[in-house]
């Protein structure tokens, strides 16, 4: 249901009939967004886009990658993670994930090569990853950390906000997640150099577009990724909202731990969390996979294995088809033992398929939530 002030805002827009961020006579309201977001996140540069994908691949042309590049990727992600860095002729690898759900920092140490340049984290299911030991280890090795935190947006991890803490981070705003504007997304960093080229990568013609670009950056085309006027006015009243919102996602953790702790403990457990304190969202484990089955197919309760956000099931990078063979930068890989093989990360498979999503849905009011899980089997 969307939210009357959303309403409003949108409604604004289209009455005033100003809907390109560059056709408004004055400030625009995707320039507010971008201001409110750095307030929010307390970052120096917010550049508002088109999606969530569209912010991953500005994000890795921002920070420098490109063909040749190996960037470490987690097996359980949106395909896009993956895709990202095959936009901009670089190669995913795949890295496996811990029983946080979130990319494993020993599996990074492992999966490390001369050609490694970067790695993209990302905080799936509200939940953040070791980024402390992650950060560390690019430190040791000189990596790029770009941050996707498209299913964590307004999520902190031991007081940082997540998107905030890499090189650059990435949004998306799409009807899943923790802010919506249908479809949209943002580049996060602190970065002037990063910002001016993801800035130059998401609008060919930012070149000419007055107090865009002040930089001895060397000029070079792009796409077009521009987020609309109307999408930022559906998301500003839901900035100044979603910290409320997490605060019942919060309560709703600690109301399924407690309601966990009961004769069902030695069957199931409640997965680890990096930063517990802070956590707003949560998973449970089994030890036996049809166990996990049966749970997950409850309502509101969703197993894992069984989404498609596994590698698994990323048909068109699994294909090894590019839309032109050229194109293709596996081909000329340093090494021929990248391509994504439905074994290339069992460890996450055996993870994935033993837990289970809780769904805490924020938007639902709280009594209206607990009849909905009231009769949820353990």
């Amino acid at each position: 249901m969307i939210d009357m002030r959303v309403i409003a805002s949108a409604l604004r827009v289209l009455v005033g009939g100003e809907l390109g961020r560059y056709r408004s006579s004055s400030v625009s309201d995707v320039e507010r967004f971008e201001q409110e977001m750095q307030n929010f996140l307390s970052v120096r540069h917010v550049l508002g886009v088109n999606s969530g994908t569209s912010a991953l691949i500005s994000a890795l042309v921002g920070c420098g990658i490109g063909p040749g590049d190996e960037v470490l990727v987690p097996g359980y992600t949106y395909v896009a993670t993956a895709g990202a860095p095959l936009a901009v002729g670089a190669v995913p690898v795949l890295t496996e994930i811990n029983e946080t759900l979130t990319i494993d920092p020993e599996d990074i140490r492992q999966k490390i090569s001369p050609y490694t340049k970067a790695i993209i984290v990302v905080h799936m299911l509200n939940l953040v990853c070791d980024m402390d030991a992650i950060l560390a280890i690019a430190k040791e090795h000189n990596l790029v950390v770009i941050e996707d935190a498209s299913q964590a947006v307004g999520v902190t991890y031991r007081g940082r906000r997540c998107g905030t803490m890499g090189d650059a981070g990435a949004f998306s705003f799409n009807v899943l997640k923790n802010i919506q504007s249908g479809e949209g997304g943002a580049v996060l960093t602190n970065s002037q150099r990063a910002y001016t080229r993801a800035l130059m990568y998401h609008d060919p013609g930012s070149y000419f577009r007055p107090g865009r670009v002040g930089t001895s950056e060397p000029i070079f085309i792009g796409q077009n990724y521009r987020m609309t006027n109307l999408a930022a006015a559906m998301l500003r009243p839901q900035i100044r909202t979603l910290d409320k919102k997490l605060k019942r996602r919060r309560a709703r953790r600690l109301y399924w731990l407690d309601k966990l702790s009961g004769p069902f403990g030695n069957r199931m457990k409640v997965s680890p969390h990096n930063d517990p304190d802070s956590a707003v969202g949560i998973t449970v484990c089994f030890d036996d996979p049809e166990e996990a089955r049966m749970f997950g197919s409850q309502r509101g309760i969703a197993r894992l294995i069984e989404g498609d956000h596994v590698y698994k099931d990323w048909a068109s990078i699994r294909s090894g088809a590019t839309m032109h063979p050229k194109l293709d930068p596996y081909t000329w890989a340093s090494r021929n033992d990248l391509r994504i093989r439905e074994d290339s990360c069992p460890q996450t498979l055996h993870i994935l398929e033993r837990t289970c999503e809780i769904k805490l849905f924020p938007e639902v009011p709280t009594l209206v939530y607990r009849q909905l899980v009231g009769k949820t089997k353990r």
